[in-house]
């Protein structure tokens, strides 16, 4: 049974104008290191301020020195932050939290037919950001005083290290609990697995293809690598952890990019393989590097060449670490209920193997967990979509969340 401030809420939920507002986002192309990064968080803060919430807007510093700095894989000069704060100046009950920027490629129409919005960040995740914000303006609309503050983290950089997320929390925005507005497909996780990105520079001896006898092949020497990283993949995968298990492979390895060579008659005397390494739930970054590093010396110490001429390891890009609420905290409990009193079949529960800014918050100490719409099968892909009901029953379960955990 819901009470009167909670069917109040659900009742000032303005499908169209969460419609509108996803469209307005979505065209606006903000793809990370883009100029569209600063536009779409001068829109958020604009949006906020509107709704009457308390904005903080702030340029972001770039270059911090600070040894917890994500990194970052794409150049930028600017970065903004944007955080909107409903409610008075206590510790906030609740954060909301959703990414605006996004991965290259795509279109930026936001056409609609049949009742899905089609273009990239539909699904990643501005569909989440409009259930936010439709959350928001009906709490405003239906006139409730929150108790406890809500806060809206509005943020760039997640799809390439998390700079966003990293310099809110660092400018001391926080709160007692976090929803990340992800697209989980009608799942609840409260747990990613990380992510490192790997550089690895196999040397080798360069002569002319008539006499390759004579000359050490690179990319036959990364062959001897590609063997070693594929059983470091299935020692890494033998016991996944339980959140994980329901998945093929908990904790990927894979090469994504290998460039060699300099001429068709010539031995390759270098090559560069570029991939993501998974990071296991409750690995320290420190420990995942060691590991993998161990096992590219231990295949050079296997070979003639590479043990006199090793492979060189490198980091780099940005640092996704694990994240894991903490067992039995409330928040995975009241965001199923709200879930279900929205309208909603029971969510299953189950981690994720890619990271997120889920591990941003959780190191600040802050229980996270994601819900969202849309389905990350369809994320960065060319047919990228958000089914427009899966946007308005999130922003009715958001609105429900908050005025359970803030008033």
């Amino acid at each position: 049974m819901l009470n009167e401030v909670e069917l109040a809420v659900l009742d000032a939920i303005d499908d169209e104008r969460i419609v509108a507002e996803l469209r307005e986002l979505v065209q606006i192309p903000s793809v990370d290191g883009t100029a569209a990064e600063i536009d779409v968080q001068a829109w958020c803060a604009a949006r906020l301020e509107a709704l009457g919430l308390a904005v903080d807007h702030w340029r972001l510093e770039l270059a911090p020195d600070d040894p917890e700095f994500p990194g970052m894989e794409v150049e930028r000069d600017e970065a903004w932050g944007c955080v909107g704060v409903l409610g008075g100046d206590a510790r906030p009950g609740l954060i909301l939290n959703g990414h605006v920027d996004v991965v290259p490629g795509g279109t930026f129409d936001a056409r609609i037919e049949d009742g899905v919005m089609w273009g990239r960040g539909t699904c990643d995740m501005k569909g989440g950001v409009a259930a936010i914000l439709g959350a928001v303006a009906a709490i405003v609309a239906a006139g409730i005083r929150l108790r406890k503050p809500l806060a809206v983290h509005t943020v760039i950089g997640e799809e390439d290290g998390g700079v966003g997320a990293f310099a809110t929390l660092r400018r001391g925005h926080r709160g007692e609990a976090c929803l990340i507005a992800e697209p989980t497909a009608g799942t609840v996780i409260p747990a990613n697995a990380g992510s490192l990105t790997f550089r690895l520079e196999v040397p080798g001896l360069a002569t002319h293809g008539s006499t390759r006898s004579r000359g050490v092949s690179a990319i036959e020497k990364f062959t001897v690598i590609q063997a070693a990283l594929q059983e470091l993949e299935r020692e890494r995968n033998r016991d996944p952890h339980p959140l994980l298990a329901h998945l093929d492979l908990a904790n990927p390895l894979s090469v994504g990019t290998i460039a060699a060579g300099d001429w068709a008659s010539t031995v390759p005397d270098h090559l560069i393989a570029e991939g993501r390494y998974g990071v296991r739930l409750g690995e320290s970054l420190a420990d995942a590097r060691t590991a993998f590093e161990t096992a590219i010396a231990e295949a050079c110490a296997k070979d003639d060449w590479m043990h006199e001429h090793p492979v060189a390891v490198s980091w780099p890009g940005g640092e996704f670490a694990s994240g894991l609420l903490p067992e039995g905290d409330p928040l995975l409990a009241d965001t199923l209920q709200a879930v279900t009193d929205a309208g909603g079949p029971v969510p299953a529960v189950k981690g994720a193997p890619y990271g997120s800014d889920l591990r941003q918050y959780a190191a600040a100490g802050i229980p996270t967990l994601q819900y969202g719409p849309g389905d990350v099968r369809y994320a960065h892909a060319a047919d990228e979509h958000v089914v427009l009901s899966d946007v308005l029953h999130a922003a009715r379960t958001y609105a429900l969340l908050t005025v359970r955990r803030c008033s």
